[in-house]
């Protein structure tokens, strides 16, 4: 188990931009993003393996939301930008030892943070 802490959430206006960080307890083959609104399933935002050479993103947050990482501090980013109010949810951090052929799939991340909430309002 991993031990992942998130921060950067915040409330911000529709077009704005946060930046989000996980800092993990030790390095991580794939680390990833997630984000889960009340009520609905959680869904994978974007992922960086192997060392920030397997990147994926959802297809909705193509172009406004990137990705990093600093491997030296085990640390991922999610720079989120141009935000709508369809992207309010608690973003969780997750990482992995191994992924499968889908790229964001829930079950094969196996530790996770408590999360941090981003409210966009329109």
């Amino acid at each position: 188990q991993v031990h992942l802490v998130e921060s950067g959430g915040g409330s911000v206006q529709a077009g704005w931009s946060l930046r989000l960080s996980c800092v993990a307890s030790r390095s991580n083959w794939c680390m990833a993003w997630f984000r889960q609104a009340p009520g609905m399933k959680r869904e994978g935002v974007a992922r960086a393996c192997s060392r920030g050479s397997l990147i994926y993103y959802l297809d909705s947050v193509k172009g406004r939301f990137t990705v990093s990482q600093d491997n030296e501090k085990n640390t991922l980013y999610l720079q989120l930008n141009n935000l709508a109010p369809e992207d309010t949810a608690m973003y969780y951090c997750a990482a992995a030892s191994y992924v499968g052929v889908i790229p964001l799939r829930t079950s094969d991340f196996a530790s996770w943070g408590q999360g941090t909430q981003v409210t966009v309002s329109s």
